[in-house]
């Protein structure tokens, strides 16, 4: 027998290699020889063994395995002539440079996560100015340079008190809500705090008014929770709240959009608000106040906060610095009525324990500095042009067939056709326009849709935003007609009433 060098001492070889014996790809009751052989081939061709890489030597992969040296070396002399190693005599037993690929290994199995889109008329995007992201920078660079104990160990499941009193003195001057920094909690998100929030209040099965339309990334936060969404209408004058009593009178809380609803761009009236806080308290239940976008308003004095009315007593408030400044930092809060303070507290330590604190104090500078407030005032600029801008074109380029009401506040815009038209138009015109952006309907949950779209205007160029709305207004005119068409061949009065939503969208 040959000779196989596996006990050269080297400084590169591995005392152990994490090898399956057990796993499908070993034959049970086969030889031990042929057991390992089958294990190595899956360590290699897996890349647990890197091409190039010294296997263990005999004596060690015996004590590890189990099995005799004489095994160990029928293995190792079985991998060299198969191409899967190479001896070196001096020097030990290698995985080889290149291996040949196992003829019985199944294809992997390709795992499509969709990607947010960022081309013309996507929803989430945003632009910071050039000057706040060097005093970010700056910020960050100095916070790192003064890296402290506080970062190499756990620390308060809220996140620092010197970003939570920031956020604080900002939310007491832009959204008229006055609390302690203790009652904030530092998110990634407001997805993941709504996820918090709900682990800490609600049992599976509580019942959570949802708008509708509605966000639907919300709606499915709280289906993973386990609660049930119930969808409720939504007007002119925000969210419906007789007829949230009427559905779901013994819901535990509702998830609501009222300086700037979600899809539509309605506020809702002073009265709507009254009438909701008064529900919350009379139901005992909670209002989650989702205030996305409120640091965008272009008309007009600021809105109250839901939760500043309420004086956070029933009212969860929600917000982030994803549109802020910008989606990487992954930075989000909660304010919360001090009764939630401690199980929120606990709920968070027990989810993730604490939020990453590298990057807080460079947020904190960045509000406490003015930065902050600096680079609003130039967003709000760019992203009033950038709306007038695409109202003006889908109007005109559509000679009207779109009515596009122009927003006071937020980052996207409701474009939407007469709702008699056939549903079927908006999808198509926008598969053959090529544009981001959302369709109306896709945002509705049992309400009758409105034909139309959802369009992101923020953190786009102009020129790229002006192309994209003629291409959609063009192909939404050749819709259009394809429907006249059609309703003039088949006799049809030419109105057509928008379909009911489907069972597939009933349960979604």
């Amino acid at each position: 027998m040959r000779k196989i060098p596996t006990n050269s001492p080297s400084s590169l070889q591995r005392d152990e290699l994490p090898l399956d014996l057990l796993g499908p790809h070993v034959t049970q009751g086969a030889s031990s020889q042929e057991r390992l052989y089958q294990a190595l081939c899956h360590a290699i061709v897996g890349g647990i063994a890197k091409p190039g890489e010294a296997l263990p030597p005999s004596r060690s992969l015996a004590k590890q395995t189990g099995f005799r040296r004489n095994a160990i070396t029928d293995a190792y002399e079985r991998l060299i002539a198969d191409g899967f190693a190479v001896a070196r005599v001096g020097s030990g037993t290698f995985v080889a440079a290149r291996i040949p690929a196992k003829v019985h290994d199944k294809p992997k199995t390709r795992t499509v996560i969709e990607q947010p889109p960022h081309g013309a008329l996507a929803l989430g995007c945003t632009h910071i100015d050039s000057q706040a992201l060097r005093r970010f920078r700056a910020f960050a660079g100095r916070r790192l340079r003064a890296f402290g104990s506080e970062h190499l160990h756990y620390g308060d499941p809220r996140g620092s008190h010197e970003l939570r009193a920031a956020i604080a003195d900002h939310l007491l001057t832009a959204r008229g809500l006055r609390c302690d920094p203790d009652q904030i909690m530092l998110t990634s998100g407001t997805q993941h705090g709504l996820r918090i929030v709900l682990s800490a209040i609600l049992k599976a099965g509580d019942q959570i008014w949802c708008e509708d339309p509605g966000y639907p990334t919300a709606r499915k936060a709280i289906e993973h929770c386990g609660a049930r969404p119930v969808s409720v209408p939504v007007d002119a004058f925000g969210l419906r709240v007789a007829r949230g009593r009427a559905a779901a009178p013994r819901a535990r809380a509702a998830y609501v959009t009222p300086s700037h609803q979600f899809p539509l761009g309605v506020q809702m009236s002073m009265p709507r608000r009254l009438e909701l806080l008064d529900w919350a308290k009379e139901a005992d239940a909670w209002v989650f106040e989702d205030d996305y976008d409120s640091e965008f308003r272009y008309d007009g004095a600021p809105l109250l906060s839901l939760a500043g009315i309420d004086h956070l007593r029933r009212v969860i408030y929600m917000g982030t610095f994803a549109k802020t400044l910008f989606p990487g930092l992954r930075i989000g809060y909660c304010a919360l009525p001090e009764t939630l303070v401690g199980p929120v507290t606990s709920a968070r330590a027990a989810l993730d324990r604490y939020p990453g604190t590298l990057l807080e104090g460079a947020v904190a500078d960045m509000l406490n500095s003015g930065a902050f407030a600096a680079n609003l005032r130039k967003m709000r600029g760019l992203y009033r042009e950038a709306r007038d801008v695409l109202a003006q074109t889908l109007s005109t380029a559509s000679n009207g067939r779109l009515s596009v009401p122009v927003p006071s506040q937020g980052l996207h815009l409701v474009a939407r056709f007469d709702p008699s038209t056939e549903p079927a138009v908006a999808s198509q015109a926008k598969a053959a326009a090529g544009v981001e952006g959302w369709l109306l309907a896709d945002t509705y949950l049992r309400a009758r849709p409105i034909p139309g779209f959802v369009l992101g205007f923020a953190g786009h160029p102009i020129p790229q935003l002006i192309a994209s709305a003629e291409r959609l207004a063009k192909a939404s005119l050749a819709a259009l007609q394809v429907q006249r068409k059609s309703e003039s061949g088949t006799g049809r009065s030419g109105i057509v009433k928008a379909s009911k939503p489907s069972p597939a969208r009933l349960k979604r």
